[in-house]
């Protein structure tokens, strides 16, 4: 999806086939659910990465985090960062924040 959206203002025959597998692919899975089984630990945690220069179009990072109440997954997100990052640290902590953010 992050990479389809890209090209959602010139999209070409190859994206709109992938678009067509992936609503296919929701059509199958509408049905699908989250369980969320009794825990004894409600704590939250989160897992952070982030991919620097990984991008060759335009050489922005992508930041991606997991959010975990217990031992089951709340949230998630992966994103392109809104700026270039120096180094890989720096991706790193702008994924963190976001992460944070999302905590908070």
């Amino acid at each position: 999806m992050h990479r389809l959206g890209k090209f959602m203002h010139d999209l070409k025959e190859p994206h709109w086939q992938a678009v067509k597998r992936i609503l296919c692919y929701l059509k199958q899975t509408i049905s699908f659910g989250f369980f969320i089984p009794k825990s004894q630990s409600l704590h939250f945690q989160a897992s952070v990465d982030s991919d620097w220069d990984g991008d060759p179009d335009d050489r922005q990072s992508v930041g991606a985090y997991c959010i975990y109440l217990g031992a089951s997954l709340i949230s998630w997100t992966c994103k392109q960062q809104a700026t270039v990052a120096c180094s890989s640290t720096e991706a790193d902590y702008k994924a963190l924040a976001n992460a944070a953010a999302e905590l908070q």
